[in-house]
Order: C-alpha cells, then structure tokens, then sequence
C-alpha cells in the first residue's frame, strides 16, 4: 500500500469517527436540556443505533457488496448523512428530531462497514497495515470531545444557552466533507456477483447459528448479549450524569476512554497470551462492575479522580470483552462462517442486547428523577454494576477453560 493510499485511508477513518464522536458522547447531555426529553426519550434516541446495527446489514449485502463501489455508496451516504444531520440541528422538539436521527443511524451504522471495505480493498495484509489506519478513527472521535469542550459548548453556561446544538452542525459539515472526499478514494468494486441471489439468513449471519451448539460459544454469546445491558447504560447516561453532577467539559474528559482504549488495544495480546480468553473476559467484566461502583461512589461530584479512573477503564472493558470476543468467534468459526459469525455476534451485542440495555436505562433512570434534571445518580448506577457482577460469576461458573490463540 503506498504512502498516498494510507494518508487517503487514515483521512477517511478521522472524519468516520470524527462525525460520530461530534454528537453522540453529547447526546444524553443536549436531549433534557434543550429538547426537554425524560429518560425514555433519550433511551429511545441511543436505540437508534442498535436498529442502525441490525437494520444496515441489508445496505451492504443487497447494494454495496453486489451493485455498486464501496467508495461511492461511501460518499452519497456521508452527504445524505450531511442533510439530516443539519436537520437534527434545526429540529425543536424530540418529536421532530428523532425520525431523523433514526434515518440517520441506519445509513450511518452501514458505512462502518463500508470503510472497512474501502481499508482492506487496498491492503495486502491487513492483519499488520489495518490498525494503522484504525486508529486514526480513536484519534477523530477524541479529536471531535476535546474540540467540544474547547468550544465550551458543554460547559454549564453552554448547556444552558444550546450550544450543543452545534454539534450538530459540526457533523453535517464534516459529513459533507467526508462524503465529497468519498469519490476520491481509491475504486473499491463490489467483489458478489449481482445475479447470485442472497438470503435473509446470510445477511444476517444467520447460517452462524450452528456455532451455538457448542456449549462454551453459546455461554459466551449470551454473555455477550448480557454484558451490553450495562454498556448501555455508559452510552446512553455517561455524559448526562458528569453534565448534571457539575463536572466541567463532560465531552473532553470522557475522550480518556478512548485514550485507555488505545492503550489497552496495545496491551491485549500480551495479556490474551499469558492469561489465556477465559481471564481476559473476566477482566472486562469485573471492570464493568467497577467503573459504575467508582461513578456511583463519585456521584457527588467532589472525587473527580474516581470519575476519570471509571471512564478510563472503558478501554479494558470494550478492548479486552469486543476485541478478544472477536478473536475467540474467528477461532471458533473455521472457514465457512467467519463473516457469518462476526456478524451474528454484531447483531447480538449492538443489536439486541444495545436495544435492551438501552430501554432498561431509560425507565431506571425515570424511576430514580428527583426533580427537574437531577436524578439520584448513586442509585441508577448499581444496577449496572450488580448486572455486569452477575453475568461475571455466571460466565465464571459455566464457561469452561479453553485455549484460543491471539491473532493480530
């Protein structure tokens, strides 16, 4: 791959993430104050997402992979993307904002795939050149929380006046950008043929359900599920709970979990070598629990270095569970369901297991609102630390120890 192809490709993984990172840390943040939305509301924005994830399957298997460059579905996404996103800016009420946001996630969540597609269409061995240009995405999403924040936008003034409706408008304008750039990148054809007729159960991944005979794959898959119910709540309250409880700059200092998850991406096939997949899942989820004990414990707002150490353990949480759940699906897999699984495991946790943490956020959140904007933040967050210790000593119990090589 030559020097320009890489710079084009890294380009392109900043804006993806960029425009991503631009609204959706904020999101929990904008929704009560501005648009005046209760707990189910928001919940109901966040689960746009995982309808994106279960619904996008069917732009990249019945239109990008057989009909038309990936690069060019890539662009006309990103400006229709562009569109909605300055009409999120112009909406005044959840009411108007949210058909748009759901519009919006679905085209969204496809052209994950779609920059993929792009990266590795121009890699010869993108086990070693793809996390090179990855990690350009961290490096937008970080980019676009500290911007936030040297905005003021999430300051307690900025919040106050809606400023963070120009978050949206940073998106729609590095949407157009990236869309436009799209038709630049280098020509990425799709490789299925347009006449081979394709399933329900293959776009889906569903031919991967074989794999859930195996006892040790069918833990760890419903484990997956599981784990995503308190992960839900992080993305959906996260913002909203440092915005209320005072902290100042919520979006610049939760870029600190994407800080860690770089970090932590580098230590993982050290510790998937030494302690073995079993371990490292355990890890993820005992840090699960932790981070919401260390929010909850920090709730008052006057330990402000707990609330930085619970955010920095996003990093073991996401790398070491979605990282090493991804490899260990690989191992599992073989050769005739490897897309397959990955995408089955994808439905599962951004899909199904995203929709229903993110609907038991919302009414637990509701139940424990104070008043107007101030909710008891101490009580919200042990339940997501209770959920992720049970799914933790039920994975201990029942997952039997096996050895699974780490594959970079």
């Amino acid at each position: 791959m030559s020097t320009n192809i890489r710079i084009q490709l890294s380009l392109m993984m900043f804006l993806e993430f960029f425009i991503w990172g631009s609204w959706f840390v904020t999101l929990g943040i904008y929704l009560p104050n501005t648009l005046d939305s209760n707990g189910s509301q928001i919940a109901l924005a966040y689960s746009t997402q995982s309808w994106g994830a279960i619904l996008s399957p069917f732009i990249i298997g019945l239109i990008a992979d057989r009909f038309f460059n990936a690069e060019r579905i890539l662009g006309s996404v990103h400006l229709v993307g562009a569109i909605l996103m300055f009409m999120l800016y112009r909406a005044n009420s959840f009411e108007e904002f949210f058909p748009y946001l759901l519009v919006y996630m679905i085209l969204y969540m496809s052209t994950l795939a779609l920059v993929n597609s792009v990266s590795f269409g121009q890699m010869k061995d993108p086990a070693k050149e793809f996390s090179f240009v990855r990690v350009f995405g961290t490096a937008g999403w970080i980019t676009a929380g500290l911007l936030i924040s040297l905005l003021n936008w999430d300051s307690q003034g900025g919040i106050s006046e809606g400023l963070l409706r120009n978050t949206f408008l940073m998106a729609a304008v590095s949407s157009a950008i990236l869309g436009l750039f799209s038709f630049t990148l280098p020509k990425t054809p799709p490789k299925a043929s347009s006449s081979k007729k394709v399933s329900l159960k293959e776009l889906l991944g569903l031919d991967a359900l074989a794999l859930l005979k195996d006892r040790n794959f069918l833990v760890f898959f419903l484990a997956s599920v599981f784990i995503c119910v308190p992960l839900a709540f992080y993305y959906q309250h996260a913002g909203q709970f440092l915005g209320e409880i005072g902290v100042s700059n919520p979006a610049g200092k939760m870029t600190v979990g994407q800080v860690s998850e770089i970090l932590f991406l580098l230590l993982l096939p050290y510790f998937f070598k030494r302690f073995g997949f079993k371990m490292t899942i355990l890890v993820a989820m005992l840090a699960w629990g932790l981070r919401y004990l260390f929010f909850a414990f920090a709730s008052n707002g006057d330990m402000p270095f707990v609330l930085l150490l619970g955010i920095a353990l996003h990093g073991i949480c996401y790398d070491f569970f979605f990282v090493s759940g991804q490899i260990y699906t690989d191992s599992k897999a073989g050769t005739a369901f490897k897309s397959s699984a990955q995408g089955l495991i994808t439905l599962a946790t951004y899909g199904v297991g995203m929709l229903i943490g993110f609907w038991i956020a919302g009414i637990i959140t509701d139940n424990y609102l104070v008043t107007e904007n101030v909710h008891d933040w101490r009580s919200i967050w042990y339940y997501p630390a209770s959920f992720a210790f049970i799914v933790m000593i039920l994975y201990l119990i029942l997952f039997k120890n096996e050895k699974i090589a780490f594959k970079s």
